[in-house]
């Protein structure tokens, strides 16, 4: 099998098997273009049964001299290693030339969060007078109520909606399903919000979805992230905000309250608790922040 067609078959299976999004697919075949671009320039043809440890290893520094940061080196290399050890598992290889391959060491970066009063404005700048201003309420709300990613806003159904029995279906990465609690605020502004939908005319195969832009379609992520960027606009926040810093914020608030971190690992729809675990860290910079202020010894 040449190597486009072996491309071919390792995107179906990050597809089919492993159930990815698009756009994480789209990041996994851009590091193997990205190696097999290098290989191409430097023995002329990318040749996976050919590929040696050293060559990875020289693909590594290149990128490295090429000015690229540790995260980004890292990322690729865990896109490179992904490739080698589908080729290996499924025979296609007789050898696994990533195996000694180390990726570099990054700290985990801890996410920006909203504080309440900073959340309370941006609540308070929406105009509701607007024609779309009850939707973009209950659109932040539910970021913040939910910490739903951006994907999960657009793609939320009417037919998630279970506000009776106190909660929401979100169908999350690799078509995941969890269940959130919902809050009496979030229901509210969703019934504000569906008062004014009742009044639209609507796609039929569009009827299921509860957020709609103005031509009775689904919204983008993109219009999403616009919605939020006004708001904080609005809002006088100069910082950065995006619908994944409602997100954060969520998930912090829920730490620092006490939550236990299996409980939010499962309404964040992590995979692996070492993804929330970042969240402890927020915590203990929070109290570390606490003791500098308040404790005698530091005045």
């Amino acid at each position: 099998m040449n190597t486009v067609d072996l491309l071919l078959e390792y995107k179906s299976y990050l597809l089919l098997e492993r159930r990815m999004s698009a756009n994480t697919i789209e990041a996994y075949m851009r590091d193997v273009n990205a190696f097999g671009d290098y290989m191409a320039g430097e023995k002329g043809v990318f040749d996976p049964s050919k590929v040696a440890y050293e060559d990875i290893e020289h693909f590594i520094f290149s990128l490295s001299e090429a000015g690229a940061g540790s995260r980004s080196v890292a990322r690729t290399i865990s896109g490179v290693k992904s490739f080698f050890g589908w080729l290996y598992l499924y025979d296609k290889i007789e050898t696994l030339p990533t195996e000694l391959v180390e990726t570099p060491k990054i700290g985990r970066k801890i996410p920006d969060y909203l504080t309440e009063n900073e959340i309370e404005r941006m609540m308070s700048s929406v105009d509701l007078s607007y024609e779309e201003g009850h939707r973009n309420r209950a659109i932040l709300e539910v970021m913040y109520s939910c910490g739903l990613r951006v994907s999960e806003v657009v793609s939320l159904r009417l037919s998630d909606l279970f506000f009776d029995d106190g909660y929401l279906r979100v169908v999350g990465k690799g078509d995941k399903e969890r269940l959130v609690p919902v809050s009496d605020e979030l229901i509210k502004q969703i019934g504000f919000y569906r008062q004014k939908r009742s009044q639209m005319r609507i796609e039929s195969r569009y009827a299921d979805f509860l957020f709609l832009n103005r031509r009775g379609g689904p919204l983008s992520r993109v219009m999403v992230f616009n919605i939020v960027k006004q708001a904080a606009i609005s809002a006088g926040i100069t910082k950065t905000v995006s619908p994944h810093t409602f997100r954060h914020t969520f998930a912090t608030q829920l730490v620092k309250g006490g939550a236990d971190i299996r409980l939010v690992q499962q309404m964040l729809g992590h995979s692996s608790i070492l993804t929330t675990e970042v969240y402890t860290h927020l915590d203990t910079r929070h109290k570390q922040e606490t003791i500098e202020e308040y404790h005698p010894l530091n005045k």
